[in-house]
């Protein structure tokens, strides 16, 4: 009866060290991954010489003139106008993908029709399908129809269900969803379209808001694609206007540009803790999960 304290005591002690250790673990890993950010930060206020020069992480002092060159913009073009092209591209993908890419969902998932299991297994395949491949056709289906040069390349082909990722998603967050919620709107009278915005869309909310995060995510870091379409300034994104402020001038003004970067990544971030417990509840409950 004596020797189970003495037993169970060693074990109650070592689990508050287990924790601590865990705790120092997860906090050394999360101070090497908010570093590159700390160092984005403290550089966009270093002077210019400063910037490849020295490897301290703080300025010897603040060059508050880099926001200052920064909010003028590039190209005669200002950050608010910078902005407002980002903003407006990545809104109409979040909107495209949301409304096609759950149409398709629900067609995969919840309706019966001719050749459904190898439509689906060929949109997945999709997914492996690398974009590079299918950019020049794309471009020259644009450029056709007088489309290059404008937004329309980027948002048009989101209303068309184009990103598998998304529709497979959500594909496996409606296979989730009880029948019989589905039968029972059928009993009362509604069709297979006042099912889906009535019964199953409200219930699909945690994957289309996980469909939106990466969408507006992806779709404002995005670089490639914006490079290959817009040529004039004043449809440039953030992202463009980065590497042609650099281009700018004869000497490359890292300073303005990192403040640019600052401009760049806040609204990804403040996009990112808004809507974050949407998202780990979007992605517990797919078929994603592990």
């Amino acid at each position: 009866m004596t020797t189970a304290p003495m037993t169970t005591a060693p074990a109650a002690r070592r689990r508050p060290t287990g924790r601590i250790v865990l705790h120092i673990c997860l906090i050394a890993v999360l101070l090497v991954m908010l570093y590159p950010l700390a160092w984005l930060l403290a550089t966009s206020f270093k002077p210019a010489d400063e910037v490849i020069a020295s490897l301290k992480l703080l300025p010897s002092h603040f060059e508050w003139g880099n926001y200052s060159t920064a909010l003028d913009g590039v190209n005669e073009v200002s950050v608010g106008r910078l902005l407002w092209n980002s903003l407006l591209i990545a809104c109409g993908a979040v909107l495209g993908n949301v409304i096609s890419c759950s149409l398709a969902a629900y067609a995969f998932a919840r309706l019966r029709f001719r050749m459904r299991g190898p439509l689906f297994a060929f949109m997945i395949a999709t997914i492996m399908l690398p974009h590079h491949a299918i950019l020049i056709p794309q471009y020259i289906i644009f450029n056709q129809l007088g489309m290059v040069n404008t937004y329309w390349p980027m948002i048009l082909p989101k209303f068309l269900a184009t990103d598998a990722f998304f529709v497979f998603l959500i594909v496996q967050f409606m296979r989730g969803l009880p029948r019989e919620l589905e039968e029972a709107a059928r009993i009362d009278g509604c069709g297979p379209f006042r099912s889906f915005f009535s019964v199953i869309l409200p219930l699909t909310r945690p994957a289309l808001i996980t469909t939106a995060i990466f969408t507006f995510i992806w779709t404002w870091n995005d670089f490639f694609t914006q490079l290959i379409y817009l040529f004039e300034p004043e449809k440039f994104t953030l992202t463009l206007a980065l590497r042609s402020f650099v281009d700018a001038s004869s000497q490359s003004a890292f300073g303005p540009m990192f403040a640019m970067s600052v401009f760049a990544l806040l609204p990804i971030v403040l996009f990112f803790l808004a809507f974050q417990r949407f998202l780990v509840e979007g992605m517990a409950s797919s078929g994603l999960k592990g």
